[in-house]
């Protein structure tokens, strides 16, 4: 899996995302190879609650020309030189104009900053601090941006993974930064791989649906088409960003608190055996906030590695393959099937014989004869989960209750179910 990630990582790195845009549209054609993508057109001036959908943005190139004749601020170079959304000019002016159209980060040196406009027609340019510095104070520059901002549509892809029942496990990312790693590529990607090994399974409880959207006004437009079905069929969610790099596991919880997106993803964190935090949810952040606005309150988490604005070169240039850990990426793939399988698993069962514990010799659940070192995990397994089944508690917590991992009572579970030992309550 690592090469496959790191290869659609390199196809993906070119290309300028932004939240409208044939850029979205060549990076969900691309996802589509992974994960078969219904693509939906929201068309520019629409309505969606608060917000209405911007003219749509595309960009062919963008440069500025220095008194000397030298080429900087290459858009073909790097992507983020151009400020996101940059309406279409071609223009002379002086260091002094141009300065106030230059954006920089002074105590990152090195970096070209990450800046946007998406709802106030401006144009402009970000260079590193260093090179802003070399620039000459005399002479004409010309400032060159070849963009459109007309009406179109905005664009976002969907899937529908059926399961038995119309329960749906919910996954979202976003898909409209320019060339950024870990706050950009590193979510569509887990995303995209995490669906082949769900689609994997075979057999399905829960319905799973995967979206990849422009952040913010794409969640609140799929939220003004899809959300109240969400809210009427979700059992959790989750909001996949910064999932690539080194770091630890954090979690962030949804609104709610102890949802069972929160309560499954803690679970499995607390039987991982690495290091991680877990937080309250806070209303900074992505598109977590629109999901779990107070309309909405989905139950809706994010398990990332290094969370946003925590690491240095969050929304800079730096952001880039050096920063990334695709053995820690493919890692996150697994977290997150993991905690899949747990839900799968998780069930709120009823003891079929509450009076005092069952004969397992005549089920053919207990050893014939017993010695010293019998195994004796399953017994205590099958026992503990009979004698928490009460219908009050689900799998989750009885497991919590036994101080081990739900998927370690997948057996046990398995056979009492088989001889009518348990039920799932209804």
């Amino acid at each position: 899996m690592k090469e496959e990630l790191e290869n659609y990582f390199d196809r993906l790195w070119p290309i300028c995302r932004s939240i409208t845009g044939n850029g979205v549209r060549s990076s969900l054609s691309i996802l589509n190879e992974i994960i078969p993508l219904q693509i939906h057109e929201v068309p520019s001036g629409k309505e969606v609650f608060d917000w209405t959908v911007p003219n749509e943005w595309n960009i062919e190139d963008a440069y500025i020309i220095t008194p000397e004749g030298k080429k900087i601020a290459d858009f073909q170079v790097n992507n983020l030189h151009l400020v996101s959304y940059s309406i279409p000019v071609d223009i002379e002016l002086s260091f002094e104009e141009l300065a106030q159209h230059i954006h920089t980060i002074p105590d990152m040196p090195d970096a070209i900053p990450y800046v946007t406009s998406y709802y106030k027609e401006r144009w402009g340019f970000c260079l590193s601090q260093n090179e802003f510095e070399r620039l000459p104070r005399e002479g004409k520059y010309r400032a060159v941006v070849k963009s459109t901002l007309e009406p179109g549509s905005l664009t976002y892809g969907e899937c529908v993974l059926p399961g038995t029942s119309k329960k749906e496990i919910f996954f979202s990312t976003y898909v409209c930064h320019p060339s950024m790693a870990n706050n950009e590529l590193s979510g569509p990607l887990v995303q995209a791989f995490l669906y082949k090994k769900i689609a994997s399974l075979p057999h399905r409880k829960y319905t799973y649906r995967f979206v990849f959207i422009p952040e913010t006004i794409g969640a609140i437009a799929f939220l003004n088409k899809s959300g109240f079905d969400l809210k009427e069929n979700m059992d959790a969610g989750y909001v996949l960003t910064c999932v690539g790099d080194a770091g630890n596991f954090h979690y962030k919880r949804s609104r709610r608190g102890n949802s069972l997106a929160d309560r499954a993803a803690e679970h499995f964190l607390k039987f991982n055996n690495t290091p991680y935090e877990v937080r309250n949810f806070k209303v900074n952040g992505s598109d977590e906030r629109q999901y779990c606005s107070p309309g909405f309150n989905l139950p809706v988490g994010s398990l990332m590695r290094t969370p946003y604005y925590e690491y240095p070169y969050y929304h800079t240039s730096l952001d880039n393959k050096s920063f990334m850990d695709f053995d820690n990426m493919a890692g996150t793939v697994e977290a997150y099937f993991q905690i899949i399988q747990m839900l799968e698993l998780n069930e709120t069962y009823v003891n079929q014989l509450m009076y005092c514990e069952p004969q397992l010799g005549k089920r053919g659940l207990y050893p014939s004869s017993l010695t010293h070192g019998t195994p004796r995990d399953f017994i205590e397994r099958l026992l503990h989960v009979m004698n928490y089944s009460d219908g009050e508690r689900d799998l989750i917590e009885i497991a919590e209750l036994f101080g081990a991992s739900i998927l370690t009572f997948e057996e046990a579970v398995k056979a009492c179910v088989e001889n009518g030992l348990l039920a799932v309550k209804y």
